[in-house]
């Protein structure tokens, strides 16, 4: 059966899908040629949940700050050099620049604090650059574009990801995660150098004890799309709320409260009548009472 295409000459067979023919956004360059393609729907929600779930009892959303696909100076002496991470922390920093404005980057030295925590989300061909001397094969995402992957550090080119984190800023938390595999690995600072710790499989994956919150895979629907999705949760495994769905418990928690109210006055109603029932049967006039 020919299948039309417009006005052009009909095909004899079906055309293949442009999930197939037409290049990813890991195909396409970024504006900066180091850098590999352009963020996709996944980097930009994904770091909307972590954002929105964040509750920390030591600081409010006014003194810390979160950053997504922001640019990072972290070297005074080289102040062009930057980073980009998918999401990061920061504490002790007003959430608004000079207390008033937008940040348009996060320049280290000036707000004073470096990142609590960065995560980053591995997409095809930056699993070098993620992951450093932590690299092994099967952290290798299937790449069918033929594009080279990232090159390693040499002497003209900024450190890596995990050499920046790890020397220049000392990152206490570094995650990386890969939604291709569902992996999550965690790189805790102790001394001067990244140990690897252990993920669980359970909920949370992962706990942060300087910052009393926990890590895990979520497997709901987030902005329409399903999981899973890194939230964060407390130490039993209960996620933490976004600010909708804490709006929508709290209305919920009022109706609950108006229905109860509603439902006592209706019982106590009920026992009034019941009460005049029986003084009228003795002869009684209950509004006399």
């Amino acid at each position: 059966m020919p299948f039309a295409t417009g006005h052009s000459v009909p095909q004899t067979e079906q055309p293949r899908s442009p999930r197939e023919t037409l290049p990813t956004m890991y195909d396409l360059p970024s504006e900066f040629p180091e850098e590999s393609g352009l963020p996709d729907e996944f980097h930009d929600l994904q770091p909307q949940l972590l954002s929105r779930t964040l509750h920390l009892q030591d600081y409010t959303t006014e003194n810390r700050f979160t950053g997504s696909d922001l640019n990072l100076y972290y070297n005074v002496h080289q102040p062009l050099w930057h980073k980009r991470p998918d999401w990061f922390l920061a504490l002790d920093v007003p959430r608004l620049y000079d207390g008033h404005d937008f940040r348009r980057s996060y320049v280290v030295w000036q707000e004073g604090q470096a990142p609590t925590i960065v995560v980053e989300f591995l997409s095809p061909r930056t699993e070098r650059e993620d992951l450093g001397r932590f690299y092994n094969d099967s952290d290798q995402i299937p790449d069918n574009s033929g594009s080279q992957p990232l090159l390693e550090n040499n002497s003209n080119r900024p450190p890596n990801k995990v050499t920046v984190y790890e020397q220049y800023l000392r990152v206490p938390h570094y995650l990386v995660y890969s939604r291709y595999t569902r992996r999550l690995r965690y790189f805790k600072l102790i001394g001067r150098c990244y140990e690897e710790q252990p993920v669980s499989s359970g909920i949370p994956m992962l706990w942060l004890d300087d910052l009393n919150i926990g890590l895990g895979l979520w497997e709901g629907y987030f902005e329409g799309l399903p999981g899973p999705w890194l939230r964060w949760c407390d130490a039993e495994g209960s996620w933490l709320l976004t600010d909708t769905e804490q709006a929508k418990a709290a209305q919920a928690q009022e109706r609950s409260e108006k229905e109860k109210a509603k439902q006592a006055k209706g019982q106590a109603e009920q026992r009034a009548e019941r009460l005049a029932e029986k003084l009228r049967a003795i002869g009684i006039d209950p509004d006399s009472v």
